[in-house]
């Protein structure tokens, strides 16, 4: 427990909290610990996606607006709305978060709301985040220190004088410019004007720490040409702030060394993974670490079955002893099972001397959470027909009870009760949920599939083939096709589709990671041929091109 902030405070307690750049990973442990004991959340637009996945359900974040507009007109400095909504949430006995972009000691106001706080007697405590001029460099490729040494100097150019612009110019130190992207020339002027070589390396970051970063390398004296070339000005996005670094350590050949990020193999592309959120939730945390903007789309809806009698009985032979093992083949099954249970008032306790097996890494750490620990995972292809290789037959003298509980979708296919009478068990093959195709997306993400709006489309089974191309349409030809395995690529052919990944093995791990290497590979190509790095998408006729550089 942290002593600055009591368990039930008599005054309400304030976190100023820095969100960082952008980047949800870098979030501090403290900064998440207090966003989950918050009872208020009050967050700049840039960073509430960023901090409030962290809260509770139902944390207060009331209305926000800028300024008072009567006595911004009339010129007199008032408090940020923000101050005052903070300081309202803290009178009533509230624990508050104010989240910032960035850190709350160098980016942004949030010095003024610490001092309204104490101004009223509210305690307060500063959580330190990334701050925007040191991350953004940092996922550029451009180290802002060196074994060298040399001096740093941070420029605000909205509110920089002509003293700060001639020391800096006047100076060798790097420099580290917070701007927009309309002003970014005019700074990179200023520099000259005041002493500082046209020749000096300099970058220029948009959207620094997220998958849409954007980084041009140029010089003091080139970054209108630059800019200009790659399309970046003129442009309707203009006010958006940028970070530019000036001085020899953003030198280009520096940068295409040290550009860790905007060279991750998928960076930037939109990838369509067509399975429920619950599904892909691990998909889609390696596609973001391969520099992957995922967008779950699903294909197929779960209902209850349409008689609940038969699963009721099963569940109720489960506890009774009916059963020697239970077999799972998806999460699904796991959680009309665990829902079972919990109409029931059971627990994971009921498994006791029942054996269990499960099918794909996903089923089982879903009944891990659940609290059972599967007997029984393929050690080869996670399929039925893996878990069969591994099956014991049975046995009169080690199985006391020669009967398997098996809980599933529908639309099954029989190769694993089939399978199990071989080996001698009897199978109690239960529907434990129907699937059914789910409704279509919102047009804005059907036109992105048919407009080869995403880069490529993750298949998973030759069901969401043919759910997707049902709801959805059929994704666009610039569109890369990714399978996770023969029969699926099968369906996706039949479909008219051509499949450029296949995986090695049916694992859905497997098939980001043979996407990422077909990334990787697709890049390596256009440096190769001297080609800018586009993404798949940008190859659709009227798409814009963005150059890199």
């Amino acid at each position: 427990m942290n002593p600055t902030a009591p368990n039930h405070p008599v005054h309400g307690h304030v976190t100023f909290l820095g969100a960082g750049p952008g980047d949800p990973g870098l979030l501090t442990l403290r900064a998440v610990e207090a966003l989950a004991a918050a009872d208020v959340l009050i967050a700049d637009p840039q960073v509430l996606d960023v901090v409030r996945t962290h809260t509770r359900a139902h944390v207060d974040m009331p209305a926000q607006t800028v300024t008072d507009e009567a006595s911004k007109t009339a010129d007199v400095p008032v408090l940020r709305d923000t101050a005052n909504l903070v300081m309202t949430a803290a009178h009533s006995g509230k624990r508050v978060v104010r989240a910032v972009l960035g850190d709350p000691g160098l980016d942004g106001n949030a010095a003024d709301e610490m001092l309204a706080c104490a101004a009223e007697g509210i305690t307060f405590e500063v959580v330190p985040g990334v701050a925007t001029a040191v991350g953004v460099p940092a996922y550029a490729g451009v180290p802002l220190h060196d074994g060298k040494g040399g001096d740093v100097r941070f420029v605000d150019a909205r509110t920089a004088s002509a003293t700060c612009w001639s020391e800096v110019g006047a100076s060798e130190v790097t420099a580290v410019v917070s701007t927009t992207l309309d002003s970014v020339v005019s700074a990179a002027g200023e520099l000259v004007s005041a002493g500082r070589g046209p020749d000096t390396p300099m970058t220029v970051t948009v959207a620094g720490t997220t998958t849409r970063q954007r980084t041009w390398t140029a010089t003091l004296g080139t970054l209108a040409q630059v800019l200009k070339a790659a399309k970046a000005l003129p442009s309707a996005d203009g006010a958006q702030p940028v970070i530019a670094v000036v001085g020899e350590r953003s030198a280009a050949e520096q940068r295409d060394r040290l550009s860790w990020f905007e060279s991750k193999p998928l960076f930037g592309w939109n990838v369509l993974v067509p399975r429920t959120k619950e599904q892909s939730a691990s998909l889609s945390d390696q596609l973001r670490s391969y520099g992957a903007v995922p967008s779950e789309v699903p294909t197929i809806a779960v209902e209850p079955p349409r008689t609940p009698q038969q699963m009721e009985r099963a569940v109720k032979g489960l506890v009774t002893g009916r059963y020697e093992w239970i077999a799972f083949t998806s999460v699904n099954a796991v959680k009309a099972v665990r829902e079972k249970f919990e109409e029931y008032g059971l627990d994971a306790r009921a498994f006791a001397g029942i054996k269990v097996a499960a099918v794909g890494e996903q089923t089982a750490k879903s009944l891990i959470e659940f609290g059972v620990k599967p007997d029984l995972v393929p050690s080869g292809e996670q399929s039925a027909v893996g878990l069969l290789e591994d099956w014991p037959p049975y046995d009169p003298v080690f199985d006391p009870i020669d009967r398997v509980f098996l809980p599933r979708a529908d639309i099954a296919t029989e190769t694993l009760v089939a399978g199990l009478i071989e080996l001698g068990w009897e199978v109690d093959d239960v529907t434990a949920y129907r699937t059914v195709r789910a409704s279509p997306p919102p047009a804005e993400t059907r036109e992105a599939i048919k407009g080869g709006g995403f880069d490529a489309v993750l298949f998973t089974s030759s069901s969401t083939v043919r759910n997707l191309v049902g709801i959805a349409g059929k994704p666009h030809n610039v569109t890369v096709i990714a399978c996770i395995g023969p029969a699926t690529a099968k369906t996706a052919e039949e479909h008219g589709l051509r499949v450029d990944v296949l995986s090695p093995e049916p694992s859905v791990l497997k098939l980001a990671e043979a996407l990422a290497e077909f990334g990787a590979a697709r890049r390596d190509a256009a440096l190769e041929a001297g080609d800018p790095v586009t993404r798949p998408s940008e190859r659709r006729p009227g798409s814009r091109r963005r150059a890199r550089s």
